[in-house]
């Protein structure tokens, strides 16, 4: 066992309320851990944990909206990854402030009751620019993610920048909940010199003073940087074995879940003495340029049957810290996504994009509030073998050395099986030997239970899962559940015979040999009350899945009906229950014998007393009004592109003069540099005058554009070509060679270029892959001299507020053309589609007003259709581009908060093509509204 500094902080345990303030200082407290689990001041705790990107939500209020969201459906941890290159738009210069503020989230995420797991990088892959590292870094000599000076110089300035803030929230220190520190990722170069890097990384975190454990994520279970000996605490790994839907975008077959822990030979087994720990197990996928738009398709893919079947597996194998990658994807709004993604990171997550929760996000608060209510399940070995009676079955076999308690976890075998099997299996325990019956149906897996003492309780075993565990006052309170029709069977210990009181449903119960036994089918709510037998009394809620996926516990309370339970708090006599609902909703509670007066959203609510003895609302809570969206039918017209016009003035350009360049897209040898980050602009388009004299009859240009990243070219004013990179394939192509054909007679001439920046590559091989060039790399004209301008103030950003990945060097960008405040009552007015398109970029503008009703958060985005591409600016805020002829993405979601729901909206679409393709519509989309949600500030 191993000991991190004590420190004066209460663990944060939540007998009531769903959304604790952060713990106060009080008693000192540890982190601690051994070869089994995490504890928490000596208690066992197992981390069920969701990946959330505050980066990829630029509205702070809704942070809490997702972590409450988070908290409610079972995860007790959040895991936040932070991006540099959010942060820092030139060295030396740093922003958490606004939409970058990560003191505000990490409050957040304690004032949920939700622990941290910190990942700062430096390099975080995720799928973002540069794998997170900032623009400027793409200049540097030394190698990234070695030992180089020059490199180590710059981790230095973000880890003391980003060290200071996570310090300032961790457990260890009694003022936040941040519980693990991951330095680096995936990091699967593993010479002396990467052992100096992370050594470097983890003295200075220390330094910083960061005292919680240290780990780094081994990408594919390699048995890299394994403590003792590295430079780590904890070994951690990630892995996404739940596969891809179909080219046709189905689901397909279902993959194996493997065994990555004490039932196998990979995964947490290269660290024995360290608890199994799946730094990001797959939550979904991320799609790409030209994809199928698989996101729907692979929520089903990896929707709840996938999680019970692979995460139950973990569960098997002692994974005891799990993070889910994602939990909620959000938007790779602006510049932020790597070319291998699109502006959508919705990922199929339990939640979507617009914040929706989808199905799968039911079964991960059922398993999550089962792992907080058991204790024993963090810590066991394997069990005998067992045998079912069919071998289409598996049953796994674990036990608590210390609580003899028993789980088993039972799937198909091979587990990527889909058919129905019913079986039996040998239960052997302290209490006796039994032999259930259960059945599996299509992809499926339970997580059952035997010998476990609860509360004033006993459980022999049930072949129903377990939900959760509670007691209030002097009652001990279950909520069991299976899937609907199938028949159950729970077993409880008794000295003497109890009393059973059947208060709704279905269920038969036999006394025998100290043995209650309760044998009912899983349909609606079956309710049982025990009383008597030399026990506490006992209450069962016993539901099939569709009423489980409705219900919801916090602490001592436990509420069924409405979409969403946010918070739960008892103040004297009064439950103040916070949340959502999606339609008229039921609204049914068990809570303690105090409680005769509840709240919802604040509004008293008319209760009667069930013939169960819950309380019940007398009427249904109300579900969301309509919300009306006008249409965006007239828009101000405005032409650009005026950078391909001879006589433009570029006189305050940048002269492209350097002849060295630290990129990895060298020019030929006596050519000037031309890649735009060596002339300080990172993100998005830039443009190049080149001024040459003599004849020529072609025009090669080679690029580097990113993920669809395009070339556009005039000779002399008049455009010769636009050239786009292929799309279509998880690896696109990010460079290419564009070649036009001229009729340049001898003189002067002046070519203008303009390239569509989609972002700098990952550095995930650890071979400098984001110092490729971005912009022009070279041309054939060998004499031209040039001139560069990319997004306004370069590295000196103008729009501090929406920061270095709003804007490129678009002229429109350049003159606030996207922003809500420009003066466009001199443009023209179009309506869409517009049928005359012309080569180059075009702005259309339009304003609109929205009034959503008081007490509702409506989802909305903006559907575009067309071949052309656009950059969509909402409120001057670029939440992504649509690449109408490559695809998939057609819906860009606005979260509120840059979308103002009750006033006045700007939207501002920069509309680039070569002058055949179009843009057809452009319309207001509701993604879902609920009535309730929580306060959102603009941005």
């Amino acid at each position: 066992m191993r000991r991190i500094l004590l420190a004066l902080l209460l663990v944060v345990a939540i007998p009531v309320m769903a959304a604790p303030t952060a713990p106060a200082a009080a008693a000192t407290h540890t982190i601690t851990w051994d070869k089994y689990s995490l504890m928490i001041d000596g208690g066992r705790t197992f981390i069920w944990s969701g990946e959330f990107h505050p980066f990829r939500l630029p509205s702070p209020g809704l942070w809490r909206d997702v972590l409450q969201k988070m908290k409610a459906n079972g995860y007790n941890a959040v895991s936040i990854y932070f991006d540099w290159g959010y942060h820092s738009p030139k060295s030396g210069v740093y922003d958490f402030t606004g939409v970058r503020n990560m003191d505000q989230v990490l409050t957040m995420a304690a004032e949920a009751g939700l622990y941290v797991i910190a990942r700062p990088g430096p390099y975080i892959n995720a799928e973002v620019d540069s794998g997170g590292y900032p623009g400027w870094l793409t200049t540097q000599a030394g190698k990234a993610r070695t030992a180089a000076a020059d490199y180590l110089a710059a981790t230095d300035q973000w880890q003391t920048q980003i060290d200071a803030i996570i310090a300032r929230h961790q457990l260890t220190n009694g003022t936040g909940t941040v519980i693990l520190y991951q330095i680096e990722n995936e990091l699967a170069a593993t010479g002396s010199t990467q052992l100096t890097y992370l050594t470097h990384l983890r003295d200075k975190a220390r330094a910083d003073g960061i005292t919680v454990p240290i780990f780094h994520n081994d990408k594919g279970r390699n048995g890299f940087w394994v403590p003792p000996g590295g430079p780590v605490d904890l070994y951690a790994f990630d892995g996404y074995p739940g596969g891809t839907c179909t080219t046709s975008n189905t689901p397909g077959s279902p993959s194996a879940a493997p065994d990555w822990g004490i039932w196998g030979t990979a995964g947490a087994s290269a660290s024995p003495n360290t608890p199994g720990f799946v730094a990001e197990f797959g939550g979904g996928w991320f799609d790409y340029w030209g994809g199928p738009g698989s996101y729907p398709c692979m929520a089903q893919r990896e929707g709840p049957g996938y999680e019970r079947v692979f995460y139950e597996t973990n569960i098997a194998n002692r994974l005891t810290i799990q993070n889910f990658y994602m939990t909620f994807g959000g938007t790779s709004w602006g510049w932020l996504p790597a070319p291998v993604v699109y502006s959508s990171y919705d990922y199929g997550a339990a939640i979507d994009e617009a914040r929706r929760p989808r199905p799968k996000l039911a079964t991960m608060k059922q398993i999550g509030l089962f792992l907080q209510s058991v204790p024993s399940i963090a810590k066991v070995d394997k069990g005998a073998t067992i045998t079912p009676s069919s071998t289409a079955v598996k049953v796994y076999h674990d036990v608590n050395p210390d609580t003899q308690a028993h789980f088993y976890v039972a799937t198909h075998n091979p587990s990527n099986a889909t058919t129905t099997n019913t079986f039996t299996f040998p239960i052997s325990t302290p209490d006796g030997s039994f032999t259930p019956s259960l059945t599996l149906a299509g992809q499926d897996a339970k997580l059952l239970v035997a010998n476990l003492g609860f509360g004033g309780q006993h459980l022999v075993y049930s072949t129903s899962d377990i939900m959760s565990l509670t007691r209030r006052d002097a009652t001990d309170l279950a909520v069991l559940y299976g899937r609907s029709n199938e028949t159950g069977d729970t077993v409880l210990s008794y000295p003497s015979q109890p009393t059973v009181t059947v208060l709704a449903g279905t269920v038969t119960s036999s006394y025998s040999g100290g043995r209650l036994r309760l044998t009912y089918t899983h349909s609606g709510l079956a309710q049982v009350r025990i009383t008597g037998g030399g026990r506490d009394p006992l209450t069962l809620l016993i539901a099939n899945q569709a009423t489980a996926d409705s219900m919801w516990q916090f602490g001592s309370v436990v509420v069924r009906g409405p979409q969403l339970v946010r918070t739960a708090a008892i103040t004297g006599s009064t439950l103040a229950l916070t949340g959502d609902t999606a339609a008229a909703a039921s609204l049914e509670i068990w809570a303690p014998a105090a409680v005769t007066a509840v709240t919802w959203n604040g509004a008293p609510v008319t209760l009667r007393t069930t013939s169960a003895g819950s309380l019940a609302a007398v009427t249904q809570l109300a579900g969301p009004s309509t919300v009306s969206l006008p249409a965006l039918s007239t828009w101000r017209f405005s032409a650009e592109s005026p950078e391909a016009a001879v006589s433009f003035d570029d006189s305050a350009w940048a002269a492209a003069t350097k002849t060295t360049t630290n990129s990895t897209t060298k020019p030929p040898a006596g050519r000037p540099v031309l890649t735009a980050d060596d002339y300080g602009f990172h993100h998005g388009d830039v443009w190049y005058r080149g001024r040459f004299t003599g004849s020529a009859s072609s025009v090669g240009l080679t690029y580097g554009g990113g993920g669809a990243g395009m070339v556009q070219a005039w000779l002399d004013g008049t455009f010769i070509g636009q050239s786009t990179l292929a799309t279509g394939t998880t690896t696109p192509a990010t460079t290419g060679t564009a070649t036009f054909p001229v009729s340049a007679g001898s003189g002067a001439h002046v070519l203008s270029v303009m390239v569509r920046n989609d972002s700098h590559n990952e550095d995930g091989g650890v071979n400098d892959a984001h110092k490729e060039g971005r912009g022009l790399i070279s041309t054939t004209l060998a004499t031209a001299t040039w001139k560069i301008q990319g997004n306004a103030g370069g590295e000196n950003i103008t729009d501090t507020a929406r920061g270095a990945l709003n804007n490129g060097g678009l002229f429109g960008e350049r003159n606030g053309w996207h922003l809500p405040a420009f003066a466009d009552s001199g443009w023209a007015t179009r309506t869409l589609p517009d049928t005359n398109p012309t080569p180059g970029t075009a702005w259309y503008r339009t304003q609109f007003t929205l009034n959503v009703p008081a007490g509702h958060d409506a989802s909305l985005g903006l559907t575009l259709t067309g071949t052309a591409r656009a950059l969509i600016f909402v409120n001057g805020w670029n939440m992504g581009q649509y690449i109408g002829n490559v695809g998939p993405q057609h819906t860009f979601a606005v979260p509120n908060g840059v979308l103002n729901p009750n006033g006045t909206n700007t939207i501002a679409l920069a509309v680039t093509g070569s002058g055949t393709q179009t843009l057809s519509g452009v319309t207001l989309t509701n993604l879902g509204t609920v009535r309730g949600g929580v306060p959102v500030p603009l941005v």
